[in-house]
């Protein structure tokens, strides 16, 4: 017979995952690996890498909002991949556009972490409008994405050598 999870399971799990998204345990937070960048370096593209530190940003936060947009909207619609996820811009048309994308993935980023808290949340049912997808991987879609892109981020930085070592 199956086990049904308790809330103290269920509510440790959300404690986990909250602190995987914000944190980044094993790794390095979005918010370290961003912390003090020079403005001129997010538009810069080192040894012929393919994006600069605003294009991953860009695209942490794109692909952060299609993901709580999903979640939370049954008539949801799909972006195109990859044209609507990355975008063309090396840099912000300023630092405006820079400190609001990277609030943007904050608040964001609280909205999806609102649903997980949420005493009616169901972490293991599939959504209706998906393929199976459910708010648990959902969550460790946006944790798994999020820290392979500060990874780049990060290498970035020491390649333009501003990185804290």
């Amino acid at each position: 017979m199956k086990k049904q999870a308790t809330s103290t399971e269920i509510n440790g799990t959300v404690k986990e995952l909250i602190s995987l998204l914000k944190k980044g345990n094993a790794h390095v937070s979005f918010n370290d690996a961003i912390k003090d960048i020079p403005f001129d370096d997010l538009s810069k593209k080192p040894n012929n890498l393919p994006y600069s530190i605003w294009q991953l940003t860009e695209h942490i936060r794109i692909t952060q909002n299609d993901i709580l947009e999903f979640s939370t909207n049954e008539n949801y619609k799909a972006l195109n991949w990859p044209d609507d996820y990355w975008p063309k811009e090396t840099a912000p048309k300023n630092e405006a556009a820079w400190r609001k994308s990277v609030d943007d993935i904050k608040n964001d980023l609280q909205q999806f972490i609102e649903l997980l808290k949420d005493e009616d949340a169901d972490l293991l049912t599939p959504f209706a409008h998906g393929d199976g997808q459910n708010l648990l991987r959902e969550a460790m879609l946006i944790a798994d994405h999020t820290s392979y892109h500060t990874g780049e981020i990060i290498v970035l930085r020491r390649l333009l050598g501003n990185w804290k070592s």
